[in-house]
């Protein structure tokens, strides 16, 4: 279980699930009609090896991202979520955004794989663990950002506010924030604080884009725990219940209206529908966890 002060890398705890999510946007880039392609998702899973690079050569058909009951829809999933926040940060760059931010960066790729207009600077913020990873299997790619690329190494459950502004981010002009995938594992302490330092850094014509979920009931999280854990006894490889909080400050939507930003949000099922994907219904394994999950977007007048 999550616990104040843990560490993990990128094969470990949080850093695993970011090889997960890796997997299913290379997954997705495999189809025929993908949503999103992310070149860079693969070259991750490769470097990692294991279990990450053999379901993309078939070599795992039991392998969680490979079944219909769960596999199909969280590929899907990571397909509509990569599309969404793709095209939000196109929107803020065409407004005039040059700042943008990316918390818990994790394998996004984003600095290397989207047309940035010039003078856009990026920063990334991550545990130095997952940035050290990140940066050195592009490097051996040889592979360069298309913008100017800033590494903060930083707990985001830490003063990740001071750490941004000490590598060179200016409050004074607008920028581009994203909280893709994150607020699921971070207490409820920490996510007011994210808010907060969002909206205390966040100028005029700024931009955000969460990634909110409902928490689920207290006996239904105990149960979804347990449940994970008798699975793993039995060869499960996934990790999700035993590293979330299951906390939620407040919901995006209304958090950020209530502090003076014009807030959107889209739950995921009706964006899965917009894109031409089907929803699963609540009796399969996916149905709760995309029924519960909303992907928000907002602008600061």
């Amino acid at each position: 279980m999550r616990s104040e002060g843990d560490t993990w890398d990128i094969t470990t705890s949080v850093g695993s699930t970011a090889l997960f999510v890796a997997t299913a946007r290379a997954l997705e880039a495999q189809k025929p009609d993908p949503l999103a392609v992310d070149p860079y998702a693969e070259m991750f899973c490769r470097a990692a090896g294991g279990s990450s690079a053999d379901v993309l050569d078939g070599k795992e058909p039991d392998h969680p991202l490979k079944s219909a009951e769960f596999g199909d829809h969280f590929v899907n999933f990571q397909g509509a979520r990569t599309k969404y926040f793709d095209e939000y940060f196109l929107r803020a760059a065409d407004a005039g955004v040059r700042q943008v931010v990316l918390l818990a960066a994790g394998l996004d790729s984003r600095a290397y794989r989207l047309d940035w207009p010039a003078a856009t600077t990026i920063f990334e913020l991550d545990r130095p663990q997952v940035l050290d990873f990140k940066r050195e299997v592009l490097a051996d790619h040889g592979d360069q950002p298309r913008a100017e690329r800033r590494e903060i190494a930083v707990d985001l459950r830490e003063d990740w506010p001071q750490a941004l502004r000490d590598s060179g981010f200016d409050p004074a002009k607008p920028s581009a924030w994203i909280a893709e995938g994150l607020l699921i594992y971070l207490p409820a302490a920490a996510q007011e604080q994210l808010y907060t330092g969002i909206d205390g850094l966040a100028g005029h014509g700024s931009h955000v884009a969460v990634e909110d979920g409902a928490p689920l009931q207290p006996d239904e999280f105990e149960a979804a725990v347990a449940e994970e854990r008798a699975a793993a006894a039995q060869g499960d490889k996934r990790l999700f219940f035993q590293l979330v909080y299951n906390e939620q400050h407040a919901p995006a939507t209304e958090w950020l209206a209530a502090h003076g930003w014009n807030a959107v949000g889209t739950p995921l099922a009706d964006y899965l529908r917009q894109v031409g994907r089907p929803v699963p219904g609540p009796e399969t394994e996916a149905g709760p966890m995309i029924a519960r999950n909303t992907l928000v977007s907002a602008v600061r007048a």
